[in-house]
């Protein structure tokens, strides 16, 4: 059984993610859980599926709390100190929904996840009667939005009044992060702010297109400082400047993170990324004393987990859209991202904090192929790719990644979940370095095909 992608359990609820799933996989966290905090974002099969996972959970013999429409930030600050389940397809469309499991506000670990599929591939049932757990109603949402706002203190500058526009796309962000912007002291302008399943005001997935209203707002209005834009469930967070024009995902992380590296007490401040981050960060958090680690993709808490392991202090952890701020908790938080950035913006001006990143031209390519050819063509590019710019530093840890002296870089892995090998490449020429590396990987693939 294979259940778990790279964010808990994700499809159509109509073959995919059903109520008899969700009853199964309720009653396996059930089963290892004293209690489960139990929430779900505004889609309309939230009600169902989320009823679902109690009902297994509460057959499993753990005690349940229903939370109800939550962000997914906060239901993973409600699991501290016990087990939790959203349900929540994140940006995927309204027909979709998702099960994501956490323990002790981080989410389950492939070990864990293992250990759900095996459960439920054992067929367990139910515990007996008078061994099956209690429900309650219970709300994080409160303590959360204060937790959030105290923690945001600590970085940058009292927000007095600075016009801040938030795009909620009538996801589960909308409770949250609007207050928690007010409750800073900015001017907040929102949109989309009513929770609705069906995503009528724009897509669930923040892109440039689907996030139209938000930049002609903020572009159109002279005291709007910045925008953000949420996906359904708030994890993720996209920012749009004066100009209404969208901050590239690598530049704010890249912001971020040189700012928590320079407020770190640590001596070697660490930041977790991905192979597919841009060089910028490196070179923003090289300059603020720290350095950059990379991860599989989907797999920063994990990364965070083997640093503090090696006895490393992790200042940020964050891959494109999805940040974790390791002082405040373990899950990716785009509500309290937008609290932060909030605050920096604040302090310094948005164009200032942009300044000293370097943003070179970015693009990502995929070029088809088989499946059971990826693992020969990614043998042949581990020699080919070097030989081609063997002035670069080589990583193949998680596909072939070669940093160049210039500061450009190029990347190459396979997909995990389609027929493609994906490329990524960030140069002032950047047509030429994708040309050049993609006649590789299409050598590549033809000889191994």
């Amino acid at each position: 059984m294979d259940l778990f992608g790279t964010a808990g359990i994700r499809g159509s609820v109509e073959t995919d993610v059903t109520p008899e799933r969700a009853v199964a996989v309720g009653r396996a966290v059930g089963r290892e859980a004293d209690e489960v905090v139990v929430g779900r974002d505004g889609r309309t099969t939230g009600p169902g599926l989320a009823a679902a996972v109690e009902a297994g959970a509460l057959s499993g013999g753990a005690a349940v709390r229903r939370v109800g429409v939550v962000p997914t930030p906060a239901l993973a600050f409600a699991s501290r100190g016990r087990r939790g389940v959203m349900l929540t397809a994140s940006h995927n469309p309204p027909g979709d929904n998702g099960i994501k499991p956490f323990v002790d506000g981080v989410e389950y670990d492939r070990a864990a996840e293992r250990g759900v599929e095996r459960r439920i591939e054992a067929d367990e049932g139910p515990v007996p009667w008078d061994a099956w757990g209690d429900r309650r109603e219970s709300s994080p949402l409160p303590d959360y939005r204060a937790a959030v706002v105290e923690y945001a203190r600590n970085l940058g500058a009292p927000l007095d009044g600075l016009r801040v526009v938030v795009d909620c796309g009538n996801g589960a962000g909308a409770p949250a992060t609007p207050a928690i912007i007010r409750e800073l002291g900015g001017d907040v302008v929102s949109l989309h702010a009513n929770v609705d399943g069906h995503f009528p005001g724009r897509g669930s997935k923040p892109t440039p297109d689907s996030l139209a209203d938000l930049r002609a707002f903020v572009a159109d209005d002279p005291d709007a400082a910045l925008g953000i834009g949420h996906d359904g469930d708030a994890d993720r967070i996209v920012i749009v400047d004066g100009a209404g024009e969208v901050v590239h995902e690598d530049t704010v992380l890249a912001v971020v993170a040189e700012r928590y590296v320079r407020t770190s007490d640590a001596a070697d401040p660490v930041v977790v990324t991905t192979p597919n981050a841009s060089g910028r960060i490196d070179e923003r958090v090289t300059a603020a004393g720290g350095r950059v680690e990379r991860v599989a993709l989907g797999s920063l808490h994990e990364g965070i987990a083997d640093a503090r392991e090696a006895g490393e202090t992790v200042a940020f952890a964050a891959e494109p859209w999805k940040h974790i701020h390791p002082r405040f908790g373990g899950w990716i938080d785009g509500v309290a991202s937008a609290a932060v950035i909030a605050r920096l913006v604040a302090a310094e001006g948005l164009p200032a904090l942009r300044a000293p990143v370097t943003e070179r031209p970015y693009r990502k390519v995929s070029v088809s192929c088989p499946d059971g050819a990826k693992a020969a063509a990614m043998e042949r590019l581990g020699t080919t790719l070097p030989e081609a710019f063997p002035e670069a530093t080589v990583d193949t840890d998680h596909g072939v990644r070669l940093d160049r002296p210039d500061g450009s870089w190029v990347l190459v892995r396979p997909s995990g979940t389609e027929p493609y090998v994906r490329l990524y490449a960030e140069s002032e020429t950047v047509d030429d370095l994708v040309a050049e590396a993609r006649t590789l990987v299409e050598a590549a693939v033809e000889r191994a095909s």
